[in-house]
């Protein structure tokens, strides 16, 4: 069973748009027969997205540090949990799991994992499909950014194509099966 890896919020402030398009989301993903991983969290989108794989029939990992069980920020109705000791060896253990990145709406944590996947793929350690959920247009200003990155030559236009964008959770599954194919020989981009 393939997996995907989903970075998301812990967040219960957020719009309820955000938490619909999760639920959506995961339903989707469980009827295309993916499995999921993600960050292990109870609350905002990542319980979200755990109640709502747990109800539709699927299976989801959670990957948690230990000191955030210690404060009980963890799921307890997982398919499975796996304890680490950092938040560095939580973020490559789903790289690792994940045949496919998804990134949802989310603050400082999940900005920096979906740069850093980036990152990861620019350089050839990870090679598989990322998709930006970008719901009501919530990572357009990121977007922008990565766009005036590529206009200052701080990367290459063919880096663009390291990640596709949709707007709607009914497009991931197809954004994940069409993404073109990146290998770590592609890290010959790296350096400008």
């Amino acid at each position: 069973m393939k997996t995907v890896c989903i970075y998301c919020a812990s967040s219960e402030l957020i719009r309820k748009s955000f938490f619909l398009a999760t639920d959506e989301l995961a339903k989707n993903l469980v009827a295309a027969g993916y499995q999921i991983a993600y960050g292990g969290g109870s609350r905002g989108l990542m319980g979200q997205l755990a109640e709502s794989t747990l109800q539709s029939g699927g299976k989801i990992i959670g990957v948690i540090p230990r000191f955030m069980c210690e404060e009980e920020w963890n799921h307890n109705g997982l398919s499975e949990l796996i304890l680490v000791d950092t938040m560095h060896e939580r973020k490559a253990m789903l790289a690792q799991m994940a045949d496919a990145v998804v990134a949802l709406p989310g603050g400082c944590g999940t900005m920096e994992e979906l740069m850093e996947i980036i990152t990861w793929k620019k350089l050839g350690i990870f090679t598989k499909p990322i998709v930006i959920l970008n719901i009501e247009g919530y990572f357009d200003e990121l977007l922008l950014m990565l766009k005036k990155a590529v206009s200052e030559n701080f990367m290459r236009p063919e880096h663009q194509s390291m990640w596709q964008v949709v707007d709607r959770s009914d497009k991931v599954v197809e954004a994940i099966t069409t993404a073109l194919q990146w290998n770590s020989a592609d890290r010959r981009w790296a350096v400008m």
